[in-house]
């Protein structure tokens, strides 16, 4: 099995038991709450060191003390992130004043066209809090290794010389006020869902 099938085979299972946590499809199951010793939580995250979309280097330490969620994709990308960051815009709003407690993020996949100005007017359209990550090829591959998302470019001859997209994972990640991960929330959950599964971690 080739790295990024095994990949997407880890967190299909993995999605399965949070979806069940997070969306109580298990009635047996207890309710959800935040476990700091979930053997999940050293799955995915860690360190990184990017660039915000006003040019401001910073890591995730720059972090602590807020919840991160964490989308990954690009500003040219036509199917999956137009339909998650608005969810998670709207998610944001349901909050109320409780998603003063969240720091939303949207980290590019590509290095080659999302630069910081390109990320600022992208993120613009959908929140103003939502905060545009980009970097190097090298620390973009870093951080996409540390949270197991999978990119890969993808040329279309048929568009003309040096076009592109890329196929990228479409997972929400959210991870603790101490950097842990805690719940992964899937493609298109809707807005109303999300909400309530981030309200039972930080209320």
């Amino acid at each position: 099995m080739s790295g990024c099938l095994a990949r997407r085979s880890l967190l299909a299972g993995l999605m399965v038991t949070l979806a069940t946590r997070a969306f109580g499809h298990d009635h047996n199951a207890p309710p959800v709450s935040p476990r700091p010793r979930d053997p999940l939580a050293t799955q995915f995250g860690g360190p990184f060191s990017l660039t915000d979309h006003s040019g401001k280097r910073v890591t995730e330490a720059d972090f602590r003390g807020r919840f991160m969620l964490i989308y990954f994709g690009f500003t040219t990308c036509a199917e999956t992130c137009p339909i998650d960051l608005p969810i998670i815009a709207q998610a944001l709003d349901a909050l109320g004043p409780l998603a003063a407690k969240i720091a939303p993020m949207f980290i590019s996949v590509d290095p080659v066209n999302d630069t910081p100005a390109v990320m600022a007017a992208y993120v613009a359209n959908f929140h103003p809090r939502l905060i545009g990550l980009s970097g190097s090829e090298a620390e973009l591959a870093a951080v996409a290794r540390a949270y197991k998302v999978h990119r890969r470019k993808l040329t279309q001859t048929h568009h003309g010389h040096g076009e592109y997209t890329i196929d990228h994972g479409s997972l929400t990640y959210l991870m603790g006020p101490d950097g842990r991960f805690l719940t992964l929330l899937p493609h298109n959950s809707g807005a109303e869902r999300m909400a309530g599964v981030l309200r039972k971690y930080i209320s």
